[in-house]
């Protein structure tokens, strides 16, 4: 699943093709929202909220979620589609552009005054323009006894932070991922290493080669130990056993 630097990757796509535009078609493939029109209406906002989309048009706003296989795309009004049609679920076009959203996770069509209802319940953004470190570490330390690689990924907590983050955070920390929050040293450095990594990434669609996620059975690139996977909280985190000791 996408995490948050690629969604606001996608949302900053988005807003060159369509801000500040009419839409001149709007053909939304889901039955649910199958005989919503937009067209003729200005759009006056695309935002990334951690792995969510917000596409704001007139009085409404046009809930995505890219979920494993979704994907946005741009292409000049007219021009050809890189995925087959009957993976298209949105399309939002003006004179110039056509965005088309691809295998979406999630598509729906809600008044603007209802919002919070898809991300409100989401933690401080990382790369939100109201991050707030502290509101975000008291939210990581209230998970308590849950793994420090499940908290890391619940959006309650942090916005944005998905497998490849909670990975790479882990481990650059020497923190094991499945030690329970309580016992995790300097919250607060973690929230910032958090912050720090993925406003490097955001301008960057190629991300740095990763110390451990996707690498299990190979050799750590710090120690040389090999790297293991091991299920947590329902899930495979791959992690150094030398770099990454138990939690004492």
């Amino acid at each position: 699943m996408p995490e948050g630097d690629t969604v606001w990757r996608t949302a900053n796509r988005l807003r060159r093709a369509l801000d500040g535009r009419v839409l001149t078609r709007c053909d939304i493939r889901v039955p649910r929202y199958a005989a919503v029109d937009l067209t003729g209406l200005r759009v006056d906002d695309v935002a990334s909220r951690g792995k969510h989309l917000l596409i704001r048009v007139g009085a409404h706003t046009v809930h995505t979620h890219l979920k494993m296989e979704g994907e946005w795309q741009v292409h000049p009004a007219g021009g050809r589609w890189k995925r087959p049609a009957h993976e298209a679920r949105i399309v939002l076009a003006n004179d110039e552009f056509e965005a088309v959203g691809f295998a979406l996770g999630v598509t729906e069509v809600l008044p603007r005054t209802r919002e919070s209802e898809v991300v409100g319940h989401l933690g401080p953004d990382l790369l939100g323009s109201d991050w707030d470190p502290e509101v975000a570490v008291d939210r990581l330390r209230a998970a308590g006894d849950q793994p420090i690689a499940a908290a890391l990924i619940d959006q309650r907590t942090l916005a944005g932070i998905g497998n490849v983050y909670r990975s790479e955070l882990c481990f650059l920390r020497g923190v094991d991922p499945a030690t329970p929050v309580r016992n995790v040293r300097d919250l607060p450095a973690m929230v910032r290493l958090a912050h720090r990594m993925m406003h490097a990434d955001k301008n960057n669609p190629i991300r740095r080669r990763p110390w451990v996620y996707g690498r299990a059975g190979r050799r750590c690139r710090r120690c040389g130990t090999p790297l293991v996977a091991r299920e947590i909280a329902g899930q495979q985190i791959v992690h150094c056993p030398s770099c990454q000791p138990p939690a004492t």
